[in-house]
């Protein structure tokens, strides 16, 4: 498991682009055949992936977490944007299709990851964060998911959002867990940007074109700094850091949170004007 350490505004705004890239960028979520971990300092969250096969892939233990396995002091989230899959926690299947979502609460033991076609293998992205209580694992279909369409084609930013963890969605300790999926002829995501100190995000892209790509803007508000994203790449954004982003095409991107609340809606708005 890679580990990824805290970055002060200051330190940030005088980092050139491999500086930003290897801090910021996760470039190798989806690895066929085995599970990719990177271990962030912000607010402790683990993104990660897992794409398996032929055989089964398990949820491992890791020697920084000092614990006894996994999910002893922790919750996860995964979200599939592969073909149909199926992940097996202490014994219970569930079956994911694309843009479905399983919460798996704390104390869980044994988590297994499966492909229903290996040719067409299930790519299931996760998301971990420190939890205090257990709550039970759930299932969300993508229909389920309380999907909002908003934004307009005159500011290129029609979309639709699907929220699956969350207060008033699946119940965890404090992971905040969706989609968006941007229409044809749409680029932008969360613009105007915003910023919330109470939590960070991790974003990750997928359906990106294999010939396209996501300029990610993030840094303060007044000092931006950009990154170019590719299908299947995640970034960790501060606290105090804007995300939002700008595709060569229409593409999609799964958010996650960890921190102070799980309220969707908390967040500090900076006016497209006041960005630099």
């Amino acid at each position: 498991m890679e580990q990824r350490y805290h970055n002060s505004p200051k330190e940030v705004s005088q980092m050139n682009t491999d500086a930003l890239r290897t801090n910021f960028l996760i470039e190798s979520v989806m690895q066929p055949g085995q599970i990719s971990l990177t271990y962030s300092h912000y607010d402790r969250i683990i993104i990660g992936g897992v794409v398996p096969q032929g055989a089964a892939v398990s949820l491992g233990n890791y020697e920084n977490l000092k614990a006894e396995f996994f999910l002893e002091r922790r919750e996860l989230g995964v979200i599939n944007v592969g073909g149909d899959g199926e992940i097996e926690v202490d014994g219970k299947n569930y079956s994911l299709s694309k843009l479905d979502c399983l919460y798996v609460g704390r104390s869980s033991r044994t988590v297994n990851f499966k492909s229903d076609n290996p040719d067409q293998p299930a790519q299931f992205y996760l998301l971990s964060a420190p939890a205090h209580a257990d709550y039970p694992t759930a299932l969300m279909k993508k229909e389920a998911a309380t999907p909002t369409s908003i934004g307009a084609l005159e500011t290129s930013n029609e979309r639709t959002i699907y929220k699956y963890i969350h207060k008033d969605g699946l119940q965890s300790c404090q992971l905040v867990m969706g989609l968006t999926t941007l229409n044809t002829g749409s680029v932008w995501n969360t613009m105007p940007a915003h910023t919330h100190d109470r939590r960070m995000e991790a974003y990750f892209y997928f359906d990106v074109n294999p010939d396209q790509a996501v300029v990610h803007f993030m840094g303060q508000p007044k000092e931006t700094r950009h990154l170019l994203v590719h299908n299947h790449q995640a970034i960790i954004s501060p606290p105090w850091s804007i995300h939002a982003g700008c595709g060569t095409r229409n593409y999609s991107f799964i958010w996650g949170m960890g921190g102070e609340n799980k309220d969707y809606s908390d967040m500090d708005a900076v006016k497209i004007t006041e960005l630099r």
